[in-house]
């Protein structure tokens, strides 16, 4: 299950939002007020840390040859036609 951080909406300008997780089902609706005080509550989108399973690594030498080497996906060295 993943876990889902709200955030509460103070009624007071000068009070703080709080923040707090819930592990919820993908399917289950949003919370629309804190579990603990009854506060009204919004999701807040967070990135996540995601599957990380290996480190990918990149060339940065480039094949002009490799037809993904140019915008339109053709080898380079030959004449072109669009």
């Amino acid at each position: 299950m993943p876990t889902y951080v709200y955030e509460t909406i103070p009624e007071d300008p000068d009070q703080l939002p709080r923040r707090f997780e819930v592990f919820q089902r993908m399917r289950d609706a949003s919370l629309t007020h804190a579990p603990d005080s009854g506060e009204p509550v919004r999701r807040i989108i967070t990135g996540g840390i995601g599957l990380q399973l290996g480190v990918l690594k990149r060339s940065t030498v480039v094949d002009k040859k490799s037809p993904a080497a140019t915008a339109c996906g053709c080898a380079t060295g030959r004449p072109h036609r669009h």
